[in-house]
């Protein structure tokens, strides 16, 4: 992987493939540049498709105490480095990343995002505060296993299937990068989608859903394409979080090429 340094001087590792428009991708909660690599396989006929370890994550460094500003400052690096102005999808809590960004200013002309984790009912918010404290507590017992079973418990991951992937090899992957389930908890604030940041987005932004996915997450993408003002939405049928790359390449095929297309046309 390559690196570029991000304005506090952390090092942010990437991966480049294929050719074409740079589209940069953004993971959720416990993912790596390894974990997009199936759908940037896929987009990279169309794509000059980046793929990162999000800061804490993998080979990237983790310098000074987390915010949310340096995370921007990471992607703005990116920019940096396919131009100066790039293409975004973030997956889930990456999704909530690249709106604060764009929030923030950074140079993207058309954004896709999938589910960002906001809960902006009465009842999600109380349960946003809850799930925070009980994260906290876990990780500042150094309970990382815990830490990791509880955003899996919380994210719809069945009991035993928890139980599978603690047996597997994989886990100690997964509680390596445990510490980081707090900044994605950061990203979110208290669960409410901040309107009055996203009102300064001004780019076409395409927001998706599953079709399967728990009906307060759907209604939440709903509110976040309301608070945008070039937000749309799309659900994808059969869908859940975990999203088959090869339902959602050819949808960012077609958001990216063709709203590009008449981005130039105009």
């Amino acid at each position: 992987m390559d690196k570029t340094l991000s304005r506090d001087g952390t090092w942010i590792a990437y991966r480049r493939q294929g050719g074409g428009p740079p589209l940069i991708l953004v993971g959720g909660a416990l993912g790596t540049a390894a974990t997009d690599a199936p759908l940037a396989s896929l987009l990279a006929p169309h794509f000059t498709v980046v793929t990162y370890d999000r800061r804490g994550r993998g080979s990237s460094g983790d310098g000074g105490p987390y915010a949310v500003g340096r995370e921007i400052e990471d992607l703005a690096a990116l920019i940096d480095e396919v131009g100066g102005a790039a293409s975004v999808f973030g997956m889930v809590s990456g999704g909530a990343l690249a709106l604060e960004a764009l929030a923030a200013g950074l140079p993207v002309g058309l954004l896709a995002v999938y589910e960002p984790p906001y809960t902006p009912e009465p009842a999600g918010l109380l349960d946003k505060a809850r799930c925070t404290e009980r994260l906290r507590r876990l990780l500042s017992a150094g309970d990382r296993g815990g830490a990791v079973e509880f955003h899996l418990a919380v994210t719809g991951v069945p009991p035993e299937t928890i139980g599978r992937m603690r047996r597997a090899p994989l886990w100690r992957g997964l509680e390596s990068l445990a510490h980081t389930l707090a900044y994605d908890d950061a990203l979110l604030g208290d669960g409410t989608v901040p309107e009055d940041r996203l009102a300064s987005v001004t780019a076409r932004t395409l927001v998706v859903c599953g079709g399967f996915s728990p009906s307060p997450v759907r209604a939440a993408t709903h509110a976040l394409a309301d608070a945008l003002p070039r937000g749309r939405h799309r659900t994808l049928t059969g869908q859940t979080r975990d999203l088959a790359p090869q339902v959602i390449a050819p949808v960012l095929a077609d958001f990216f090429l063709r709203d590009a297309s008449l981005r130039q046309a105009s």
